[in-house]
């Protein structure tokens, strides 16, 4: 009996999708979310450039 029961349950797992689902929604959210840090991280890199040239040019006159 242990067995038979053994066998029923793999093959639920093996059709359960669910957490196949998850796991690429998961990744999903993870390269998304790499690509906002990203995008913040060059705004941020951009915007440091620009006060510094304001900075050089306030004091140069």
């Amino acid at each position: 009996m242990r067995g038979l029961i053994d066998k029923i349950v793999r093959c639920a797992l093996a059709r359960c999708q669910r957490g196949a689902t998850a796991i690429e929604y998961a990744l999903i959210l993870a390269f998304i979310f790499l690509a906002i840090v990203s995008a913040v991280g060059q705004f941020a890199n951009t915007t440091m450039k620009m006060w510094d040239h304001v900075a050089e040019e306030v004091n140069s006159h």
